[in-house]
């Protein structure tokens, strides 16, 4: 039996017990093999939820197959690996395959978290690009090249504008592409013809630098633009002349002027299949959810006292969590993850101990999840598959400044949950350092007074 038709045979549960443990055990040692197995498993996946609209999806795959000038990818016949990305990817793009751009050009290259094709010369429709190492150049259809610099996070959406997520590129626009857009946290930048650097992080702070000639940056909450040329820097709305000075890529949450903080009082997390076990001394807080294997799910929480505060009311406020290795689980296994944040409304259920919280007794929640009465959502983020560089995450939300205002005895517990489920009961474990690690922080609370 080849090794495509054990990867088969394994999703279709017609390996025997001792062919699946041997199995098995070969994906522990084969990075390569264990990615590919939860890729043809999640496809096998997809291909049962939709076998209904199967024939029409065919129809649009051999359409693909024409417009991109290739075989029908063998008309789905021989099952090939393929025609089930294909097919994937006309899943998700709602049958579509309009190509705005190229890649041209990819030095050293590693992409996670990318919902476009990643290799040299693939042509790209809308999506996603995520480069995690390496220097990546796309050509848009409109003359416009920009290069990547890793870690970043590119959203391409036509053949004239694209959105920068996370991270650095140099655009080079000619003028065949004037107006050329790429949209940033904050701020929108149009250019002109010219050549410019853009920078943007996690926590929204974006920095233009023109090389040549001229940009238009729009910024959030503010009706008239600002013309840079030649040698200038925008740097969230502070115009900089600053030309031999180097443009600051990687900028950490600047809280000083006006913010204060507050770090958790108390964090924990729980784990369904231990129900006695309390890990509130544990310098991570870990979060897993899946229905592959129930034992296995954990939630996290977190409790700020606010009563220094007294009176006075929170004007904004950003709660960040340091993202941690939890060394646990696959990241293969999972996709990207989307988490949420939950308050919980009932103060009596404040009082949890930190070295005594189990699963049974986490405030507001049941086997099967949180009880809607007594919890609230106030923000959300995601974790890109593979995404383990990240330093941290930032929720901020005016459900969750309201939520802050809103709380009678200053003392507020939240509640994390991981949304997203896995491929396989072996997908990763997320974490996040606790008050109560050695070197990372813990949960934080910045905010400002008014």
């Amino acid at each position: 039996m080849s090794e495509e038709e054990k990867f088969h045979a394994a999703i279709n549960g017609e390996l025997d017990c001792k062919e699946l443990e041997r199995f098995q055990a070969k994906l522990l040692d084969d990075p390569d093999a264990l990615s590919r197995y939860a890729e043809l498993s999640w496809l096998n996946g997809r291909l049962h939820a939709i076998g209904d609209k199967l024939p029409e999806l065919t129809r649009e795959v051999r359409s693909v197959g024409q417009q991109r000038k290739v075989p029908v990818w063998l008309s789905l016949a021989s099952a090939g690996i393929g025609a089930l990305v294909t097919l994937a990817f006309v899943l998700f793009h709602g049958g579509q395959f309009e190509p705005v751009a190229t890649i041209v050009e990819a030095e050293g290259c590693r992409w996670e978290g990318s919902d476009l094709p990643t290799a040299k010369g693939s042509r790209l429709p809308a999506g996603r690009l995520s480069l995690v190492a390496g220097m990546a150049t796309l050509k848009f259809d409109s003359g416009a090249e920009i290069v990547m610099e890793a870690p970043a996070v590119l959203e391409v959406e036509s053949k004239m504008r694209c959105r920068l997520i996370e991270g650095s590129l140099i655009a080079d626009v000619p003028e065949s592409a004037h107006g050329f857009t790429i949209d940033a946290p904050e701020m929108e930048v149009v250019d002109l013809g010219t050549r410019f650097g853009l920078t943007t992080n996690q926590f929204g702070k974006s920095h233009v630098m023109v090389f040549e000639g001229e940009v238009e940056v729009t910024r959030n909450g503010f009706e008239e633009t600002t013309s840079l040329k030649t040698g200038n820097t925008l740097v969230n709305g502070a115009d900089l002349m600053v030309p031999d000075e180097e443009i600051l890529r990687d900028v950490e949450p600047d809280h000083r002027q006006g913010w204060s903080q507050i770090e958790s009082s108390k964090d924990s997390f729980v784990r369904f299949g231990a129900e006695q076990k309390n890990y509130g001394s544990n310098p991570l807080m870990m979060v897993k959810e899946t229905s592959l294997a129930p034992n296995n799910r954990r939630r996290g929480i977190i409790s700020f006292d606010l009563t220094s505060l007294g009176d006075r009311e929170i004007e904004q406020a950003e709660l960040f969590l340091d993202v941690q290795s939890s060394g646990l689980g696959f990241s293969t296994l999972v996709p990207d993850s989307k988490f949420s944040i939950y308050g919980v409304i009932d103060d009596s259920l404040d009082d949890w101990g930190e070295n005594e919280v189990l699963w049974q007794t986490l405030p507001a929640t049941t086997d099967e999840g949180l009880i809607p009465e007594l919890t609230k959502k106030v923000g959300s983020f995601e974790i890109l598959r593979g995404a383990s560089a990240i330093a941290a995450v930032k929720v901020s939300s005016p459900e969750l400044t309201a939520w802050l205002r809103e709380d009678a005895n200053r003392i507020v517990t939240f509640l994390v949950v991981r949304e997203t489920g896995e491929y396989e009961s072996q997908g990763l474990v997320h974490a996040f350092a606790t008050r109560e690690h050695p070197t990372a922080k813990g949960p934080t609370l910045y905010f400002t007074l008014r």
